[in-house]
Protein backbone atom coordinates (compact mmCIF):
# COMPACT_ATOMS: atom_id res chain seq x y z
CA UNK A 1 0.00 0.00 0.00
CA UNK A 2 1.33 3.43 -0.95
CA UNK A 3 1.79 5.71 2.06
CA UNK A 4 -1.03 8.13 1.16
CA UNK A 5 -3.34 5.54 -0.41
CA UNK A 6 -6.82 5.35 1.05
CA UNK A 7 -9.09 2.29 1.15
CA UNK A 8 -12.85 2.53 0.76
CA UNK A 9 -14.41 3.91 3.95
CA UNK A 10 -11.24 5.26 5.52
CA UNK A 11 -11.21 8.73 7.04
CA UNK A 12 -8.15 10.94 7.19
CA UNK A 13 -7.62 13.53 9.93
CA UNK A 14 -7.68 17.14 8.78
CA UNK A 15 -4.20 17.61 10.28
CA UNK A 16 -1.50 14.96 10.43
CA UNK A 17 -0.41 14.62 14.09
CA UNK A 18 3.18 14.16 12.92
CA UNK A 19 3.12 17.79 11.78
CA UNK A 20 1.54 19.23 14.95
CA UNK A 21 3.26 20.75 17.98
CA UNK A 22 3.47 17.98 20.58
CA UNK A 23 1.64 18.22 23.90
CA UNK A 24 4.35 16.30 25.72
CA UNK A 25 7.84 15.03 25.10
CA UNK A 26 8.80 11.38 24.80
CA UNK A 27 12.38 10.29 25.26
CA UNK A 28 13.43 7.03 23.64
CA UNK A 29 15.31 4.83 26.10
CA UNK A 30 16.72 2.44 23.51
CA UNK A 31 15.84 0.30 20.51
CA UNK A 32 14.17 -2.96 19.65
CA UNK A 33 16.21 -5.67 17.93
CA UNK A 34 14.34 -7.95 15.49
CA UNK A 35 15.17 -9.90 12.33
CA UNK A 36 12.83 -7.72 10.23
CA UNK A 37 14.39 -4.83 8.33
CA UNK A 38 11.28 -3.45 6.63
CA UNK A 39 7.54 -3.22 7.23
CA UNK A 40 6.66 -5.69 4.46
CA UNK A 41 8.63 -8.47 6.20
CA UNK A 42 7.33 -7.65 9.67
CA UNK A 43 4.54 -9.77 11.17
CA UNK A 44 1.21 -8.05 11.78
CA UNK A 45 0.95 -8.96 15.47
CA UNK A 46 2.76 -10.59 18.37
CA UNK A 47 1.15 -14.01 17.79
CA UNK A 48 2.55 -14.06 14.24
CA UNK A 49 5.93 -12.86 15.53
CA UNK A 50 6.08 -15.75 18.00
CA UNK A 51 5.08 -18.25 15.31
CA UNK A 52 7.76 -16.96 12.95
CA UNK A 53 10.34 -16.93 15.75
CA UNK A 54 9.56 -20.59 16.49
CA UNK A 55 9.87 -21.47 12.80
CA UNK A 56 13.22 -19.70 12.38
CA UNK A 57 14.74 -21.14 15.54
CA UNK A 58 17.59 -18.65 15.65
CA UNK A 59 16.02 -15.22 15.34
CA UNK A 60 17.20 -12.71 17.93
CA UNK A 61 14.76 -10.42 19.73
CA UNK A 62 15.95 -7.92 22.29
CA UNK A 63 15.32 -4.59 23.93
CA UNK A 64 18.53 -2.57 23.95
CA UNK A 65 18.58 0.01 26.71
CA UNK A 66 20.75 3.12 26.33
CA UNK A 67 23.47 3.63 28.96
CA UNK A 68 21.75 6.34 31.05
CA UNK A 69 18.74 4.07 31.66
CA UNK A 70 20.45 0.75 32.40
CA UNK A 71 20.22 1.14 36.18
CA UNK A 72 16.47 0.77 35.64
CA UNK A 73 17.01 -2.90 34.80
CA UNK A 74 17.68 -3.69 38.47
CA UNK A 75 15.05 -6.15 39.70
CA UNK A 76 14.11 -7.54 36.27
CA UNK A 77 14.71 -11.28 36.01
CA UNK A 78 14.80 -13.90 33.27
CA UNK A 79 11.46 -15.69 32.99
CA UNK A 80 9.43 -12.65 33.97
CA UNK A 81 6.86 -11.06 31.67
CA UNK A 82 7.23 -7.39 30.78
CA UNK A 83 5.32 -4.87 28.72
CA UNK A 84 7.43 -3.15 26.08
CA UNK A 85 6.16 0.21 24.82
CA UNK A 86 7.62 1.25 21.49
CA UNK A 87 7.18 3.95 18.87
CA UNK A 88 6.15 2.66 15.43
CA UNK A 89 8.22 5.33 13.70
CA UNK A 90 7.42 4.15 10.16
CA UNK A 91 3.63 4.18 10.59
CA UNK A 92 1.16 6.67 9.17
CA UNK A 93 -0.47 8.95 11.73
CA UNK A 94 -3.24 10.58 9.74
CA UNK A 95 -6.02 7.93 9.60
CA UNK A 96 -8.76 7.94 12.24
CA UNK A 97 -11.03 5.37 10.51
CA UNK A 98 -9.40 2.40 8.79
CA UNK A 99 -10.41 -0.43 6.48
CA UNK A 100 -8.22 -3.32 7.62
CA UNK A 101 -7.81 -6.30 5.28
CA UNK A 102 -8.74 -8.76 8.07
CA UNK A 103 -12.10 -7.10 8.92
CA UNK A 104 -15.37 -7.03 7.01
CA UNK A 105 -16.10 -3.39 7.91
CA UNK A 106 -14.29 -0.15 8.57
CA UNK A 107 -13.30 0.52 12.17
CA UNK A 108 -12.15 3.46 14.21
CA UNK A 109 -8.45 3.53 14.95
CA UNK A 110 -9.09 3.06 18.67
CA UNK A 111 -10.88 -0.25 17.96
CA UNK A 112 -7.77 -1.62 16.20
CA UNK A 113 -4.25 -2.72 17.13
CA UNK A 114 -2.97 -1.15 13.91
CA UNK A 115 0.24 0.90 14.14
CA UNK A 116 -1.56 3.59 12.11
CA UNK A 117 -2.79 6.02 14.77
CA UNK A 118 -2.31 9.63 15.90
CA UNK A 119 0.46 8.55 18.27
CA UNK A 120 2.01 5.32 16.98
CA UNK A 121 2.65 3.81 20.40
CA UNK A 122 2.62 0.02 20.42
CA UNK A 123 2.83 -2.43 23.28
CA UNK A 124 3.80 -6.03 23.58
CA UNK A 125 3.64 -8.34 26.58
CA UNK A 126 6.83 -10.36 26.16
CA UNK A 127 8.82 -12.91 28.16
CA UNK A 128 12.32 -12.01 29.35
CA UNK A 129 14.71 -14.78 28.30
CA UNK A 130 17.86 -13.20 29.68
CA UNK A 131 19.35 -9.90 30.81
CA UNK A 132 22.80 -8.39 30.38
CA UNK A 133 22.53 -5.38 32.67
CA UNK A 134 26.04 -4.14 31.86
CA UNK A 135 25.31 -4.05 28.10
CA UNK A 136 21.70 -2.99 28.63
CA UNK A 137 20.23 -5.93 26.72
CA UNK A 138 16.98 -7.68 27.56
CA UNK A 139 16.61 -10.81 25.41
CA UNK A 140 12.90 -11.47 24.76
CA UNK A 141 10.82 -14.24 23.16
CA UNK A 142 9.50 -12.19 20.19
CA UNK A 143 8.11 -8.80 19.16
CA UNK A 144 6.29 -7.47 16.10
CA UNK A 145 8.23 -4.46 14.80
CA UNK A 146 11.09 -3.62 12.50
CA UNK A 147 14.67 -3.71 13.67
CA UNK A 148 15.73 -0.43 15.27
CA UNK A 149 12.23 0.62 16.39
CA UNK A 150 12.56 3.22 19.17
CA UNK A 151 11.81 1.90 22.67
CA UNK A 152 9.75 4.12 25.00
CA UNK A 153 9.49 2.09 28.21
CA UNK A 154 9.60 -1.34 29.84
CA UNK A 155 7.21 -2.25 32.66
CA UNK A 156 6.63 -5.50 34.54
CA UNK A 157 3.50 -7.35 33.48
CA UNK A 158 1.62 -8.35 36.62
CA UNK A 159 -1.27 -10.79 36.33
CA UNK A 160 -2.93 -9.47 39.47
CA UNK A 161 -3.02 -5.97 37.94
CA UNK A 162 -2.97 -6.36 34.17
CA UNK A 163 -5.72 -8.95 33.60
CA UNK A 164 -9.18 -7.32 33.50
CA UNK A 165 -11.72 -8.80 35.89
CA UNK A 166 -13.80 -11.51 34.26
CA UNK A 167 -11.18 -12.20 31.56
Amino acid sequence: MVEDEMRLGEVRLTRDPAEMTPDAGVVFIGRVVTPWTNRDDCPKNLRQARERAAESGGARFALEIDAPYRAGLQGLEAGQAVIALYWMHKARRDLIVQAPHHADAVKGTFALRSPVRPNPVALAAVRVLGIDRQAGVIEIDAIDCVDGTPLIDVKPWLESIDVPSGA
